[in-house]
């Protein structure tokens, strides 16, 4: 929903909570209430890129409800892309707390940590989410303790969280790309063509996937199918820097 329609469809909740609430006391039924839709309003600020009325809508719900594990983490999302990493850290240790351990808290959560240098700690907590039995989608966080761990340093360790996303849902497609990645750069790429071959069957075409298959095709000697990729890659996506660096690769075979 774009930020008239939300505007639209809420405005008659603000009609009653928002316009007069210096005139009214609320309720604490009706301050969580008014904290959800300030908090759903900041959430589709952000996805608009508006971080400056994001944060106006957010420091309201935090203001009216900071005892709520979605406001908390809502808040950890803003602060993060506002570049305030203690905030952030703050606000999704605060809904961590408040949640009780919500499988999908703990799950972003983990990402802000690998993203921001204490990988192992976010890996555990990806573990943590993924083993947790009322979390919808493990392989989810089972690839994102791939990524984490493959980030580390740790391609053997990442390889066993994919093959455990894969061995729940075997078009997982994250799962499929790293380990066809993973799978090149350990010379068998005989195995990442195959794991290559599962992601395109699922997929969009891609920069990154056309790259991949121009490294594994003239890895295994297939300059046919090289060129094939090459091609597409140029065709379709001559501005990524994929393309810059298939052009880097192709000088250096001259």
């Amino acid at each position: 929903m774009n930020r008239a329609g939300i505007v639209c469809a809420l405005g008659l909740f603000f009609a009653v909570v928002g316009a007069h609430a210096e005139d009214i006391k609320l309720t604490k039924k009706q301050r969580q209430e008014a904290a959800l839709v300030n908090t759903q309003l900041a959430m589709a600020y952000m996805r608009e890129g508006d971080l400056n009325t994001a944060r106006t809508k957010l420091e309201k719900a935090l203001d009216q409800d900071p005892d709520t594990a979605s406001v908390q983490m809502a808040a950890g999302f803003l602060y993060d892309r506002l570049g305030d990493d203690e905030k952030a850290n703050a606000s999704f240790e605060r809904a961590m707390k408040l949640g009780r351990n919500d499988p999908v808290v703990m799950n972003n959560y983990a990402a802000f940590l690998c993203r921001k240098g204490d990988k192992k700690v976010g890996e555990a907590y990806f573990l943590r989410a993924a083993e947790n039995p009322l979390y919808r989608t493990p392989e989810v966080a089972y690839a994102n303790a791939g990524r984490c761990a493959r980030a580390d340093g740790r391609p053997k360790e990442a390889e066993q969280y994919f093959r455990r996303a894969l061995a729940i849902r075997q078009d997982q497609l994250d799962s499929l790309f790293e380990m066809a990645e993973i799978a090149h750069e350990s010379g068998n790429n005989l195995q990442a063509r195959a794991f290559l071959d599962r992601y395109a069957e699922s997929a969009p075409v891609s920069a990154t996937s056309l790259w991949l298959a121009y490294r594994i095709e003239q890895a295994l000697g297939d300059t046919d199918q090289a060129r094939m990729s090459a091609a597409k890659l140029k065709r379709d996506f001559a501005t990524s820097p994929e393309m810059g660096l298939l052009l880097e690769a192709e000088r250096a075979q001259k």
